[in-house]
């Protein structure tokens, strides 16, 4: 997908803000049990074709109204992903922003996921999964 230069800038700002990690990192914490919120941050209808194993969704759209009765504990780990990396990224910024301390976005997203033949699952609906 052919992203707009505007909203290349804003996602290059916010990740020189937030932390990152690489699709092999989330999935050796997901394979130790780490205590982490694994978030998929599509839309719903992204969610509901495939998703990362394990993920709950919180779309990007209700992210932050949604985020404080889903993870009230604002040190929590939290992981997110979308499509490619950029979503996430605005929205790990916007996290931040709201005071949660120990946010990453996951680099690549969903398609690095799905290159690197990690586990998908289909179905889900709105909302937090």
């Amino acid at each position: 997908m052919k992203h707009n230069p505007g909203f290349l800038e804003i996602v290059e700002r916010a990740k020189r803000k937030i932390k990152e990690c690489t699709v092999t990192e989330v999935k050796t914490k997901l394979d130790r049990g780490e205590p982490i919120h694994f978030l998929d941050v599509r839309e719903d209808h992204e969610f509901a074709k495939d998703h990362a194993k394990g993920a709950r969704h919180l779309g990007r759209g209700i992210l932050e109204r949604d985020i404080e009765g889903l993870i009230p504990d604002k040190r929590a780990a939290i992981i997110l992903y979308c499509g490619g990396g950029y979503r996430s990224a605005l929205a790990a910024e916007s996290l931040q922003e709201m005071g949660y301390r120990n946010v990453i976005s996951m680099a690549g997203g969903i398609k690095a996921w799905r290159e690197a033949g990690y586990p998908l699952e289909q179905g889900g609906g709105s909302g937090a999964a």
